[in-house]
């Protein structure tokens, strides 16, 4: 009943935000106004990516299940992203967190159970 049912990601270039989480985790996105589109997660909360003219801070602070972190800030960095925060352990075993920022300085955290 109050879990997350919709996010926005800002944007600073809506076009290189699409491709960018296209590329990065298989989003589909269809574009529902001139200034924003909206993304659908496979079996997950899906929302969307609001053009924005300055980025804002903070951003969000989302965390994204992946499988590999490692493998997903790199794959981040190729694609125009950067490394905001290294993967590290979450203190009392929880899993392990990192950070990248998109290609417009969007930080979006990641987490995985290893």
């Amino acid at each position: 009943m109050h879990g997350l049912v919709h996010w926005n990601i800002p944007s600073t270039d809506l076009v290189r935000s699409r491709k960018f989480y296209h590329s990065l985790f298989g989003w589909k996105t269809r574009g529902y106004v001139p200034d924003y589109a909206l993304f659908t997660v496979k079996d997950g909360t899906g929302g969307g990516i609001a053009k924005v003219e300055k980025m804002p801070r903070p951003c969000i602070d989302v965390y994204i299940e992946v499988t590999n972190i490692e493998a997903t800030l790199e794959k981040a960095v190729k694609l125009g992203g950067k490394v905001a925060q290294p993967k590290m352990a979450i203190y009392g075993g929880m899993g392990f967190m990192a950070a990248l920022l998109d290609p417009c300085g969007c930080r979006i955290g990641l987490w995985s159970k290893k």
